[in-house]
């Protein structure tokens, strides 16, 4: 079992959640342990009280943690040209293993073509 514990955004396919249980990663969808129309903020607060590290697409919890000076949870954000599950996968599954480290200090990760960014917590000016 890898050492990183996510909680997938809802933009991040039940596909992809199956194929990182596959490998071995502790992987659950926000669909699981949160209300459907659970606000982006209830999500960070459930990653924080369970360590967990979010999978997203969407761009508002990078905001929301810079604004807020949160130092948990670690984030990943996915900004590909495809997001098809094929490929969200086989991205997290090449990138993720190089991220534990770092999402275990608290960081923000930005996974674009070919190219990681990664900010650590809290996020400053």
């Amino acid at each position: 079992m890898k050492s990183l514990r996510l909680l997938a955004d809802m933009n991040i396919s039940p596909k992809t959640v199956e194929a990182l249980q596959y490998e071995g990663w502790d992987v659950i969808r926000v669909s699981q342990v949160l209300p459907a129309n659970a606000s982006d903020e209830e999500i960070l607060d459930f990653a924080r009280q369970d360590d967990r590290v979010v999978l997203t697409q969407d761009l508002d919890f990078s905001a929301l943690l810079a604004l807020g000076g949160h130092t948990r949870p670690s984030l990943v954000t996915l900004r590909l040209m495809r997001s098809d599950p094929e490929t969200v996968t086989q991205t997290l599954l090449n990138v993720l293993p190089g991220l534990e480290e770092v999402m275990k200090e608290g960081a923000v990760a930005v996974i674009e073509e070919g190219i990681v960014r990664i900010r650590y917590l809290p996020v400053r000016s």
